[in-house]
């Protein structure tokens, strides 16, 4: 039997992990969060994971991406905001 030749192995620290940075800017208007809960209830119902400890068989993801907005555990934008910066930017 010949011998395998073993090769060095990378070791990697699982211990670090690079956690998201989530910071959300605040909702400022009632419908602007119902925009933001139902987009994210179609990404939840596609298959995105919640962020949230709720059981996902038991409660609506309308309630679950809900509740993500109101504990901050989702990342968002606002374009029409970053489209006043950008005009506000170009006319100095």
């Amino acid at each position: 039997m010949a011998k395998k030749k073993e090769e060095p192995v990378e070791i990697v620290d699982e211990d670090i992990v690079e956690e998201e940075v989530i910071d959300p800017p605040d909702i400022d208007s009632k419908y602007r969060m119902i925009i933001l809960a139902a987009q994210r209830s179609k990404q939840l119902q596609r298959g995105a994971l919640s962020r949230v400890d709720m059981d996902i068989r038991k409660t609506k993801p309308t309630r679950i991406a809900m509740k993500e907005f109101e504990n901050r555990k989702v990342n968002f934008s606002f374009t029409d905001q970053l489209a006043e910066n950008g005009e506000k930017q170009g006319k100095k």
